[in-house]
């Protein structure tokens, strides 16, 4: 059997390699994929964006079956592009995937039907949201409409900070077309959780739930990353919590999707806050998170490509979907520097990673038969043990392993969740 991965990062690699734990896999295609991956898939220097050449690929290598990860190719359409031509997909199509592709649209979707989550206006008048803020203080919340890397958010302390990042995204073209409307909330307090799940339009099935750690500088400090680490299962995510979410959030997401005629399938990422109110949503993403996928899917015991299939077939409430009660942690290591200015070309070597030990490539190439480094985020450094204590311990000791002179990494991932279990 011959899958096509569009994307390239740790995610994707970490999607790989689970792929490839079914037998009747023979090849792995990844768009574009990296140096460091090159032992799991055959890389195609195809961008994840070049849709016609994705498809065209597809077609000619007679690709049994397609997982689209990145956001970017989802909204462009890329699933329906590549259905048109009879290849099935793991993805939600265009239409669906503006659930993240548009903040605007989500949140108005939540309003209508009443999907916990903060209170919120749409803007597309620079001076109109400077007005808004200023009428309600800080802190605030601003957000670029579209999609921005995971970037796009400002948690304003400030009103001052508030304005600065309007005018930075409506009239400084920070963000592209991508903030060309803000959207700006409430501030909501209380612990963040992650939870992807599987959805084939009908049945919702979550997975493990996580906890990202954004800020590049230890205790939460310094500007936000695409994710510097990542723990699984999040302390805060009770078998409580789980069934109000459930109840009050991605069943009725699935079902305000239908309603719209956008049926989602794929892998619907739910980004919550546990308030004093309840679960709410700070966001939707319409594919899997980066890096929550690489402690999620680690402890994954189904077969992850009989529950793709099924997402796609509609089959999901007859498919079993087991994960490990054991815990995961993921240490990102970075270039210096990121996520501002870094330099890539750096030489990396790996060490022996053993039982339970995985390192994911999130951005490296091959050259002259040296990993080199290439981008902001280079490796994943994953442990899975027993308990979350020794997924943490286990993830730093395989990180400090890496020879990676101009790498740096946080070295408090987990410590808010081991403090929430000691309580």
């Amino acid at each position: 059997m011959k899958i096509l991965v569009v994307g390239g990062g740790g995610r994707e690699h970490a999607v790989i390699k689970a792929l490839r734990k079914n037998p009747a896999v023979d090849t792995v295609y990844a768009l574009p994929g990296n140096g460091g991956m090159a032992d799991d898939a055959v890389c195609v220097p195809i961008g994840a964006t070049d849709i016609p050449a994705i498809v065209g690929f597809a077609a000619e290598h007679k690709v049994d079956y397609a997982v689209v990860t990145p956001d970017d190719p989802l909204a462009l359409g890329c699933v329906d592009e590549l259905e048109k031509i009879g290849v099935p997909c793991f993805g939600p199509r265009k239409n669906a995937a503006i659930i993240e592709a548009s903040k605007a649209f989500s949140k108005s979707l939540m309003k209508k039907y009443r999907i916990p989550t903060a209170a919120h206006r749409t803007f597309t008048r620079m001076d109109e949201a400077i007005k808004y803020v200023e009428k309600m203080g800080a802190p605030i919340v601003v957000k670029a409409d579209g999609l921005a890397l995971g970037k796009g958010v400002t948690v304003a302390r400030t009103v001052a900070e508030a304005k600065d990042a309007i005018r930075e995204m409506m009239e400084g073209g920070k963000f592209g077309a991508s903030g060309s409307t803000v959207v700006i909330e409430e501030y909501l307090e209380g612990p963040e959780v992650s939870v992807l799940s599987f959805t084939d339009g009908n049945t919702v099935v979550p997975m493990v739930s996580s906890m990202d750690h954004k800020r590049a500088g230890d205790g939460d400090t310094g500007p936000n990353t695409g994710g510097m680490g990542t723990v699984a299962p999040n302390p805060y995510y009770t078998p409580e919590v789980a069934e109000k979410c459930m109840r009050e959030i991605f069943i009725p997401t699935i079902k305000a999707m239908n309603a719209e005629g956008r049926t989602f399938k794929g892998c619907l990422y739910f980004g919550l806050m546990i308030t004093q109110d309840g679960p709410k949503v700070i966001e939707y993403n319409c594919r899997f998170g980066d890096p929550e996928t690489q402690v999620v899917l680690p402890l994954l015991e189904s077969d992850l490509l009989t529950v793709m299939r099924a997402v796609t077939d509609g089959r999901l409430a007859e498919t079993e979907v087991k994960f490990s009660d054991k815990s995961a942690c993921c240490v990102v290591l970075a270039s210096k520097g990121y996520p501002v200015k870094y330099q890539s070309g750096c030489e990396i070597v790996l060490p022996e990673t053993g039982e339970n030990r995985e390192i994911f490539v999130a951005g490296a190439e091959k050259r002259d038969g040296r990993l080199l480094s290439h981008g902001g985020r280079v490796l994943g450094c994953v442990a899975v043990e027993n308990t979350l204590e020794d997924a943490v311990r286990g993830a730093y000791d395989l990180a400090d392993r890496v020879k990676f002179d101009n790498g740096f990494c946080r070295r408090d991932i987990g410590k808010r969740a081991l403090d929430a279990l000691k309580k």
